[in-house]
């Protein structure tokens, strides 16, 4: 099979020719104006696919279909949002030669219009499938899983790749073409407009008991999902789609001139395309991972019902995941399961099922959210139903909501050092000691927990509680002026309590010096079990005692 890749050694169609490299029946022309790259990309591909550099523009595509003779083109190259009157010219070339086409459009109104090629291409026997991107198939094979338990009302939804993801050029000139722009979409059940990138909010993308995300700022993106799903989603009133870009400073910045532009007229920003292309390349910090959400709402048995599917990426793997979606089209063609034949928006090419198999020996993890019941337990409601996945002591101590007392055990270590002292005093730790009989006795507190430890004959107490915005899917534990907000994570029947951020009389605090410490909770021999490490950069060891509980019968 021989595929044709325009922009094939750009960051959307090079990846994709790493994803099919390991394809030993496949030949695939990497296409682009400047031939030096392809040659580039080409010598220095690794796998069994076969890779074939070729100049080629896609605006004379036709002059060498015949002499390529492809099997299948792909249109990797973009911005579509720019591609103008003659923007369909490469999907006129493929029915013309009776070659299917696949695209990554991201452009709404370049996605809608694909369907006024459906007789054509089915009279050419083949298919043509516009918008093959996490926007809009994946977000479409969500929401089709959704809808086989509720109505859907109104749908929020957003994207937020890794800082080290690499963007490329043309996906920066459709970010500006459309800052500022108006933006058609779904609002009240009604067609209307707003303008891209000058509406915001904020989310945090967490697949049940894992490492969330930080919470980020999503703004409202032209994409494909707005025009093309509304018409596939009887009793649909809203459609929201963000993307959370980062640094949130430079974000911020292009919210401001989105603002500017909308607010006087003013042209548009793409030629700074270059300069934002630079500065964003160059501002790679943090943690090297991205997500997606999408949040619905609707109806079950006439009833209000809510519900939020999660999306986590881990290192070089997210920023695969726009071109699995062409991988696994491809794949399947190579078995004989091709698409059907016509022209049309890709929202019904694949199932989540068909992404499970592409995410399977990658870091890439998704799951469903409801909101957490107010009657639940607090770990509960945190954890969702990967609470269930604990080990039964661990369930035991945290799914309760009435007053217990838990009793063992425990060693306590402190740190030496005078900064380290004195926080321990702060927060009220007890003393080291090689063994000590230690009592937590939990109490409801104003929707969270109270707890109070008491070790030897030395107390002191926390309270915990779900976040809420910048802490929401996290635990926050307050030790008097000072809220700790951590993440509840499970690994290898361990539940961690990671430590994402933390304020000083709700003031923010430098992250640089938040507390740290590997802190789990497990299970041996039976008994619940506790280790807690309390450490700071810089400071040391503050404070970490280890141990064992069992709840005390009632009196």
């Amino acid at each position: 099979m021989k595929i044709i890749i325009l922009g094939g050694y750009g960051v959307f169609g090079g990846r994709l020719a790493e994803l099919l490299a390991d394809t030993p029946d496949l030949t695939m022309l990497i296409c682009g104006r400047n031939l030096d790259r392809a040659t580039q990309f080409c010598d220095n591909f690794r796998g069994v696919a076969a890779v074939q550099p070729a100049q080629l523009d896609r605006s004379a595509l036709d002059q060498h279909m015949d002499r390529l003779s492809p099997d299948l083109v792909i249109d990797a190259s973009g911005p579509f949002q720019n591609y103008g009157d003659d923007g369909y010219r490469v999907i006129e070339t493929c029915i013309r030669f009776k070659v299917s086409y696949l695209d990554f459009a991201d452009a709404a109104e370049f996605v809608f219009g694909i369907s006024k090629f459906d007789q054509a291409a089915k009279e050419a026997g083949i298919f043509v499938l516009s918008g093959v991107s996490s926007f809009p198939i994946l977000t479409a094979a969500v929401l089709r899983e959704i809808s086989k338990t509720m109505e859907i009302e109104t749908v929020q939804g957003g994207i937020a790749p890794s800082p080290y993801a690499g963007i490329g050029l043309n996906v920066m000139r459709a970010v500006l073409g459309y800052a500022g722009a108006p933006v058609k979409l779904t609002r009240n059940g009604k067609r209307t407009t707003a303008h891209g990138l000058t509406e915001s909010k904020r989310c945090t993308v967490a697949v049940p008991g894992l490492l969330p995300l930080k919470n980020i700022r999503f703004s409202l993106v032209d994409v494909p999902e707005l025009q093309v799903l509304p018409p596939e989603i009887p009793g649909l009133k809203d459609i929201w789609m963000g993307a959370g870009p980062v640094p949130e400073t430079l974000h911020r910045m292009l919210n401001m001139l989105a603002k500017a532009r909308a607010k006087f007229n003013l042209p548009s920003f793409v030629p700074l395309a270059s300069i934002f292309y630079k500065i964003l390349n160059l501002m790679k910090f943090g943690e090297h991972r991205g997500g997606m959400f999408v949040h619905v709402t609707g109806r079950q048995d006439g009833e209000p019902v809510e519900r939020s599917w999660h999306l986590l990426a881990e290192g070089d793997d997210g920023p695969y995941i726009p071109s699995m979606a062409i991988e696994a089209i491809v794949r399947k063609h190579l078995k004989a399961e091709s698409p059907e034949h016509g022209a049309r928006p890709a929202t019904q090419a694949l199932t989540l099922a068909d992404y499970q198999v592409q995410f399977e020996n990658r870091t890439i993890y998704m799951g469903f959210r409801a909101p957490p019941n107010a009657d639940a337990a607090l770990y509960r409601q945190i954890l969702g139903h990967a609470f269930d996945r604990l080990p039964t002591q661990v369930q035991a101590l945290h799914d309760d909501t009435a007053a217990r007392t838990w009793a063992g055990i425990a060693r306590v270590q402190r740190g030496a050092g005078l900064l380290s002292k004195a926080l321990g005093r702060l927060f009220g730790f007890p003393e080291a000691t090689n063994q000590c009989p230690v009592k937590v006795q939990f109490e409801p507190h104003k929707g969270g927990e109270k707890w109070t430890r008491t070790f030897g004959h030395k107390s002191f107490s926390s309270v915990q509680f779900a976040g809420t915005g910048r802490n929401d899917k996290l635990l926050v534990e307050r030790f008097g002026p000072i809220n700790v907000a951590l993440a509840l994570v499970i690994d290898d029947g361990k539940l961690f309590l990671i430590p994402r951020r933390w304020s000083l009389l709700g003031v923010p605090l430098p992250k640089v010096f938040l507390p740290s410490g590997s802190s789990h909770e497990t299970q041996k021999d039976g008994t619940f079990h506790f280790d807690v490490e309390i450490s700071a950069p810089v400071i040391g060891l503050i404070a970490a005692y280890q141990g064992s509980l069992e709840l005390l019968a009632q009196p």
